[in-house]
């Protein structure tokens, strides 16, 4: 179990943000290479390739895109050489390209020379931005106390770790209590807001006697932040639960969360939780969020998603069916359900257009 958060936007930097400082593809690496190889090896067997030479050209700038400014200029000898060798048949090239190639050439390792720097700048904000987002969403432990934890997360941001959504499983003197909850907006902008409601709630799930009461402090701690915005626009919804010390039981309050979803066996059937306004949102005689108990039995799971997951849409623009899917993947591991619920969406092409945020809790049944 734990979370997975770290691996998916690993491998998500890997194949779409090579552009942007992860290493390329590895086809793009040995392009420059082949096409040396390949030009030379045609010119030098028959006259009649002598209309590939043109090609030679192209090689120092794609060198640029993977290699440093050494390789580009051994790369750039490399054409040079094959142009005035007379068995490559290209018929003595005059100096006006011999310069453009040289030219081209140097330039091309001028380039890969302040790419490699921005490269290097670009590594170290980035280990910094992990450091960063990395302390304001810990990778969950295997357990928490009695509670196996798996979470999954994927910022709807390209390249961040945090967006909008966050959760937490935390051990006090009530229990276990974990949240999961989703800010307004998605995206770096509202990392502080995320940042405010975890602090209010690792404070409040070691101090308040129920969930209602953890969820009356987080929602004070919205209000205040929200106080002095110009346009105060500020909320955030929040599932809430609590497995009790010595109790087969999960206590739920939703405010205005997405439910969990009991998987009991090859089922799966959503709680039958109250459900209270959103944080932050100040509805004038509304009633407050109510705690809700829930009977567990041995081998019951709770899975929690994000409306990233439950409102991923189809070419149809149907929802995605979560519900009926984890029945069908309800007999895959804990620690592997989120991944496959991921796997699942992309595989039946399910568009996610918001932070998608996965949260298995599997409690062991409470000691005699």
């Amino acid at each position: 179990m734990g979370s997975v958060r770290g691996r998916s936007w690993r491998r998500d930097r890997e194949n779409r943000g090579w552009l942007r400082g992860a290493p390329p593809p590895w086809w793009v690496r040995v392009l420059p290479v082949l096409l040396l190889v390949a030009v030379g090896s045609a010119t030098f067997l028959t006259p009649d390739a002598r209309d590939l030479g043109f090609l030679l050209g192209a090689i120092p700038p794609l060198a640029v895109l993977s290699y440093g400014p050494l390789t580009t200029g051994l790369l750039g000898a490399g054409v040079l050489l094959v142009l005035v060798l007379p068995a490559t048949h290209l018929n003595r090239p005059g100096n006006t390209d011999l310069l453009t190639i040289v030219f081209v050439a140097a330039l091309s390792v001028f380039v890969s020379y302040v790419r490699s720097h921005r490269d290097a700048q670009l590594d170290s904000e980035r280990a910094i931005g992990e450091a960063v987002q990395r302390a304001v969403l810990p990778p969950l432990p295997r357990r928490v106390g009695r509670v196996g934890c798996t979470g999954f997360y994927r910022a709807a941001q390209d390249g961040t770790l945090v967006g909008g959504d966050f959760f937490d499983v935390r051990a006090g003197p009530y229990g276990v209590r974990a949240v999961m909850g989703d800010v307004q907006g998605h995206g770096l902008s509202s990392v502080a807001t995320v940042v405010s409601l975890l602090g209010a709630f690792r404070e409040a799930a070691l101090d308040q006697p129920d969930l209602e009461s953890v969820a009356a402090r987080m929602d004070r701690r919205l209000t205040v932040d929200s106080a002095d915005v110009r346009h105060p626009e500020l909320f955030a919804t929040a599932l809430l639960l609590e497995f009790a010390t010595g109790t087969a039981a999960v206590r739920v309050v939703a405010c205005g969360h997405p439910t969990p979803v009991l998987l009991h066996g090859g089922q799966a059937r959503e709680l039958a939780v109250a459900p209270g306004p959103p944080l932050g949102i100040g509805l004038v005689g509304v009633d407050a969020p109510k705690e809700v108990t829930v009977a567990l039995g041995a081998g019951d799971r709770l899975f929690l998603a994000s409306d990233g997951v439950w409102e991923a849409r189809d070419a149809a623009d149907a929802f995605y069916p979560l519900r009926e899917r984890l029945a069908a993947l309800a007999g895959s591991p804990s620690a592997e359900l989120p991944e496959a619920v991921w796997a699942d969406l992309l595989r039946r092409r399910y568009e996610v257009r918001d932070d998608a945020t996965m949260l298995v809790l599997a409690p062991d049944p409470p000691s005699p």
